[in-house]
């Protein structure tokens, strides 16, 4: 069987039903996501686990493939038809393997994903460390992209990209990037930052701030004359504030509120909304630091966070119930999906 048609004739369908993922497993037939919802392709013939294995030495190789056998997951992009790239984690489940693909555009401009223009100032500065959060498949990576080809397009910079794996792969316009892959190109994510601050960039965009010891660096790098941009899996500004300081032992939070404070420039969460006439379109939280800001964070007053940022819209700032309430009254979601989406329900029902 030739494994390596099976799964583009997949992907093809993902994509000409403006899919988002791909879902395989033995057992089972194929899935898509389409507009956040799973649709199983009952007209498939159920998958076997000789075809699954087939498809992921088609995409790995032999040797990617034995060592996915010993750690039993595996995380990996390739490149589809130069039309776009796929990420794909491969896991085992009840004995048996599953493989979800995720299609990865190309890479889009802040303005055509209909993001602040702010973006775009935050990515030209000079130094800082800016986080972009939210939950898994909200479009955290995509904006990062776009901020990334927007200095790209703009300046002459030296870009360095540590990713597990590789999503948008970037064609150099006025700047130079480097992208390298965890497990590849660099053991893992705290040792390919250290090595960055000897490699002049910058502008270093970490995939994930996943332990202490990279956030504790990025902040060090966001402190000396370079811009960090890097992404959480939290779902708001202040939650995020507590998670970096909290993932410290107890002497050493009083030291990172202090780098942060002052490293800071800004916290941008999205969730993406379904819109009435079809696609999603992206709702957000925008933090950006400043004398108050960086106060409450070194005075352990995380909590007001969320105050400062609803008051806040003078100095740009914007909270999610104003941008939600905004699509509201321009006709592009549905009321029931503001308040679905929306952390404080009651404070948006005073602004529709």
């Amino acid at each position: 069987m030739d494994y390596k048609a099976k799964l583009e004739e997949l992907i093809e369908t993902v994509i000409q039903e403006n899919g988002s993922d791909l879902h395989i497993g033995s057992g089972r037939v194929p899935a898509i996501r389409v507009m956040g919802q799973l649709i199983f392709l009952v007209k498939k013939p159920v998958m076997t686990q000789e075809e699954i294995f087939g498809i992921l030495e088609a995409v790995l190789g032999k040797e990617r493939l034995e060592k996915f056998k010993e750690n039993q997951e595996a995380d990996f992009s390739f490149e589809f038809k130069g039309e776009a790239r796929m990420r794909g984690n491969a896991f085992f489940q009840k004995k048996e393997v599953c493989v979800a693909f995720r299609l990865i555009p190309k890479v889009r401009s802040l303005e055509e994903l209909r993001l602040p223009p702010v973006l775009k100032d935050i990515a030209h500065s000079n130094q800082g460390f800016f986080l972009v959060v939210g939950p898994v498949g909200q479009g955290k990576s995509t904006t990062l992209a776009a901020m990334i080809d927007s200095v790209n397009r703009d300046q002459a910079r030296h870009i360095v990209t540590i990713e597990d794996p590789i999503e948008y792969v970037f064609v150099p316009d006025k700047s130079m990037i480097d992208q390298r892959e965890v497990g590849i190109d660099t053991k893992d994510f705290h040792s390919a930052l250290k090595s960055a601050f000897r490699e002049d960039m910058n502008i270093i965009m970490v995939g994930e701030m996943r332990n202490p010891e990279t956030i504790s660096t990025a902040v060090t790098a966001a402190e000396t004359g370079h811009l960090v941009l890097s992404t959480l899996h939290t779902n708001n500004a202040s939650q995020t504030i507590d998670r970096i300081i909290d993932s410290f032992p107890g002497y050493q939070q009083e030291q990172i509120r202090i780098e942060l404070s002052s490293s800071l420039l800004g916290i941008f969460s999205q969730r993406l909304i379904p819109r009435q006439a079809g696609g999603l379109v992206p709702a957000y939280e925008l933090l950006l630091n400043n004398k108050a800001i960086a106060h409450l964070i070194r005075e352990k007053r995380t909590q007001e966070i969320d105050i400062a940022i609803e008051t806040g819209s003078e100095s740009g700032m914007v909270d999610l119930n104003r941008s939600l309430s905004e699509l509201v009254r321009s006709g592009e979601i549905s009321a029931d999906d503001a308040y679905r989406y929306s952390s404080n329900p009651k404070g948006l029902e005073r602004m529709i």
